[in-house]
């Protein structure tokens, strides 16, 4: 079962500053897991990462870790699934 994509923006205008983190674990072909990490500036497809893991429970692990790590730099999670493809910039 695919989760839910979480999305992650940091805007900071006086920096011209406006980012995207997207994130999903989905299961891969090998009753593992996949964690799926898409990021760039918002208005862009941004740059694709896949991580592949020995379980569900790693890879969810990893994305609570990551999503740590991106809130303690600035990063506000929102509530709307957003194909990161699609966001707008808006400053």
């Amino acid at each position: 079962m695919t989760s839910e994509p979480l999305l992650l923006t940091r805007r900071d205008p006086a920096r011209n500053m406006a980012r995207f983190y997207v994130l999903t674990v989905e299961p891969d072909l090998f009753d593992g897991a996949a964690l799926t990490r898409n990021w760039g500036r918002i208005g862009t497809k941004g740059r694709f990462r896949i991580d592949l893991f020995g379980s569900r429970q790693e890879a969810e692990r990893r994305l609570v870790a990551l999503v740590r790590s991106k809130v303690k730099r600035g990063y506000r999670q929102r509530r709307s699934q957003v194909d990161s493809c699609q966001l707008e910039p808006t400053l």
